[in-house]
């Protein structure tokens, strides 16, 4: 079966239009790139229409080969494109053989008028025109020699509202640009154009220029895209905008959290001071006057008469009533406040998983590449609680046999992981409204700067992370707000004490 003609390379690549017609039906057999985007047309669908399907004006009288012509010929139509508008060309038609088979040939040639060609420009600048100015920003070339030397090809008229320049200033001194940018931003400017004029890929960079004009700081979003042109240059087409709300509106969020997170450490602090509180008036007042209690009925119970037994009865239970108080006010205080914190996390923590143990059924095991951790109580005390309410989690909802408790000194950080094998926990309840216990955790642990992560088990079940900064709460806290400095009258997160 002969293979389907195709035009030559070089006509491929030609910026005149070139078409293969069948000889016998006038089937477009293949055209040039510029062929399609002159008539708007993908390759396959110009390859579905005829010589009369793109010119339905096709004079009735126009020369066709089959009717005597000779083996070239020149006639003019007029080409309908996809959008309905008129292209006019002369069309040099040539007879070629392909084995066997009879084609033409046809190159065209542009037959408007500078009239018309001044019109259709007219009209497509009147319509970049329209989307320029209804664009928000600055629209923009942008372009740099191979020796380093910047130019601005073309600027909208937002270059004046955003950069306080006028487009011929900028023309005349493009380095003024680059003056704009704050000093502490240029280097990050530098590198990212770099980036991009030496992959050919996206530019998009954020950053802050002082304008002069109104004595302010503006942070700008620019987003283009570069090509290379002749001799190493290389220009780029895109926007700059204007997003210095939006920006300070992210300041503003990091205040907040900053913020927010200092006051749950302070509300933390002061419900861990007021447990202490209780537990040591639970202890030293409640518990010293229940003692004191038991002493004084233990000497009743000895001078009462020998033969009374109701009276004995009545003694012994009182005692017992005692002692189950005293064992209230105990179980009571080491909630509260456990006692063994003063003898430092590790201490605390493998306590409590062995009480865990005792009280759930549970087989918990507790290891830590350190017999001692320094951290401020308050630390030691968050990370205490977090321990509490995820081996209380655990105990409630994860039908588990094993519980693991980690706690190691890396670096710069404290990790403590949690880990079961019960039937895990399921994204859907992770983010149940209702689910305070998680929730509580992750702001515990937020409020000294660490991060809180829930993952599935290798086995089943789950594994709860908590990673902190070796600092103090406060330092951690604003480390973690990744709040922008203070520049040119731009706001920094406003973090006090408590």
């Amino acid at each position: 079966m002969p293979d389907t003609p195709r035009l030559a390379p070089a006509l491929q690549a030609a910026a005149s239009d070139a078409y293969l017609f069948d000889a016998a039906s006038w089937q477009v057999l293949d055209a040039n790139r510029s062929a399609c985007g002159r008539l708007q047309y993908a390759l396959p669908e110009l390859q579905a229409m005829t010589l009369l399907q793109l010119a339905p004006q096709w004079p009735a009288g126009q020369p066709v080969f089959d009717q005597g012509i000779g083996a070239e010929a020149i006639v003019q139509a007029r080409l309908q494109r996809r959008d309905a508008a008129i292209h006019a060309v002369r069309l040099r038609l040539t007879r070629t053989e392909h084995q066997g088979r009879t084609l033409i040939l046809a190159l065209g040639e542009d037959l408007r008028t500078p009239q018309e060609t001044a019109a259709a420009l007219a009209q497509v600048q009147s319509r970049f025109n329209a989307i320029v100015s209804n664009t928000p920003g600055l629209v923009y070339q942008f372009s740099m020699t191979a020796d380093g030397r910047a130019g601005f090809p073309y600027l909208s008229d937002g270059c004046q509202a955003l950069l306080g320049l006028s487009p011929k200033q900028l023309h005349a001194q493009p380095e003024l640009f680059y003056q704009l940018i704050l000093p502490e931003d240029r280097a990050s400017y530098r590198d990212s154009m770099q980036a991009s004029r030496h992959a050919l890929w996206s530019w998009n960079w954020e950053g802050r220029i002082w304008v002069e004009a109104w004595k302010d700081v503006k942070w700008i979003n620019l987003r283009s895209t570069p090509r290379a042109l002749e001799h190493g240059t290389v220009q780029w087409e895109g926007i700059m905008t204007n997003i210095t709300e939006s920006r300070l509106e992210q300041i503003e969020v990091r205040q907040s959290r900053a913020r927010l997170a200092e006051l749950t450490a302070h509300i933390d602090k002061v419900k861990e001071q007021e447990r202490t509180r209780l537990a040591r008036e639970l202890h030293d007042d409640l518990g010293g006057n229940l003692t004191a209690i038991k002493m004084a009925l233990a000497m009743l119970t000895r001078r009462l008469p020998a033969g009374d037994a109701l009276l004995q009865e009545k003694a012994g239970y009182v005692d017992d009533l005692v002692d189950r108080s005293i064992d209230a006010v105990h179980r009571i205080s080491l909630d509260l406040r456990p006692s063994m914190l003063d003898l430092g996390l590790v201490a605390a923590l493998d306590w409590q998983v062995r009480e865990f143990s005792r009280q759930a059924g549970i087989e918990c095991v507790f290891a830590s590449n350190r017999k001692e951790i320094d951290l401020s109580l308050d630390q030691a005390t968050t990370l205490f609680r977090i321990a509490q309410e995820a081996l209380t989690n655990i105990a409630k909802h994860a039908r588990a046999s094993k519980v693991a408790v980690r706690l190691d000194k890396q670096r710069q950080h404290i990790r403590l992981c949690i880990s079961d094998n019960g039937v895990g926990l399921r994204p859907l309840d992770r983010a149940k409204p209702q689910s305070f216990g998680i929730r509580g955790m992750s702001e515990r642990a937020s409020a000294l700067g660490g991060t809180l992560q829930l993952a599935d088990a290798a086995g089943g079940g789950t594994v709860l992370t908590i990673k902190i900064r070796l600092a103090t709460p406060r330092e951690a806290i604003i480390a973690a707000a990744a709040s922008t400095p203070t520049q040119h009258g731009l706001r920094q997160p406003d973090v006090r004490e408590p």
